[in-house]
């Protein structure tokens, strides 16, 4: 399967974001890909200019559903399926941080909202966000299971390894990843990490906003690096995810056939 991992800087403008999404879908489409991942907080970019902020409950109340609607539209009309991440209202003063993934029909396939909240390094997420509690979640796009990663998941190999027991055999990771020290380098261990244990491809993408690296990247089942971006503010690559270097890292490193899980006394 030919997949497109975007980055860019998403903002404050919802309508703006969308215009950036549908020209990269539309590239992305032209090269053949069948899915393109976007980063998290593609609808909207979370931690605005306090002096013109809205709050995220209402922004999700006021935009979720045109964004979503908007997805399906571009998905529909490029014939691609897409993986992005937006803010959902919740029913609850605290909104969802969702991944929508739709098919090249526009259907929507699955909605992940995120479980772990990045209550890390100096900062909580959880005072802004509801934490989701109906994942994990595994669709289907273009004969490969996608389980669907939102960022600061990523630190959890029980949460990967899941997605793995529930048949995924690609993890899509939408990410907004913070800048800060031995973080780039956190990024591309965990992403190759995940990879390795799991022998699956991990297609990654993050923003490029001033405080985030970008650094988005594809990882094969054995975790070589195959496509790679640096700080670029909006660019994208598409490469060949095949299922046969799945199975070639299966056989060479049979790791899910020989694990065992000890409990109790030996």
């Amino acid at each position: 399967m030919k997949v497109a991992v975007a980055q860019f800087a998403p903002t404050a403008d919802v309508a703006a974001n969308l215009v950036v999404i549908e020209d990269m879908v539309r590239d992305a489409a032209a090269s053949g890909a069948e899915l393109i991942v976007f980063p998290e907080e593609s609808m909207v970019l979370a931690d605005q200019d306090e002096s013109e902020s809205v709050p995220l409950q209402e922004l999700a109340t006021k935009h979720w559903s045109t964004f979503v609607n908007a997805l399906s539209r571009i998905a529909s009309a490029y014939r691609i399926a897409v993986i992005a991440a937006g803010y959902e209202d919740s029913g609850t003063p605290l909104p969802y941080n969702t991944i929508a993934a739709l098919d090249a029909d526009g259907e929507i396939l699955g909605l992940y909202r995120k479980m772990h909240l990045y209550d890390a390094f100096d900062y909580k997420e959880s005072r802004t966000i509801q934490r989701g509690d109906t994942g994990p979640v595994v669709v289907r796009i273009g004969g490969f299971n996608v389980g669907l990663v939102n960022c600061y998941d990523i630190r959890f190999p029980e949460f990967t390894r899941s997605l793995i027991e529930m048949g995924a055999d690609l993890l899509a990771v939408s990410a907004a990843w913070v800048k800060g020290p031995l973080k780039e380098d956190h990024w591309r261990t965990l992403l190759r990490a995940r990879a390795i244990e799991n022998t699956c491809w991990v297609v990654a993408s993050s923003s490029r906003t001033p405080d985030c690296i970008g650094m988005s990247m594809a990882v094969d089942p054995l975790g070589v690096v195959r496509a790679a971006l640096g700080e670029e503010e909006c660019s994208m690559f598409v490469l060949n995810a095949g299922k046969h270097r799945i199975d070639q890292a299966r056989t060479v490193l049979p790791v899910l056939r020989n694990r065992r899980i000890i409990i109790g006394p030996r």
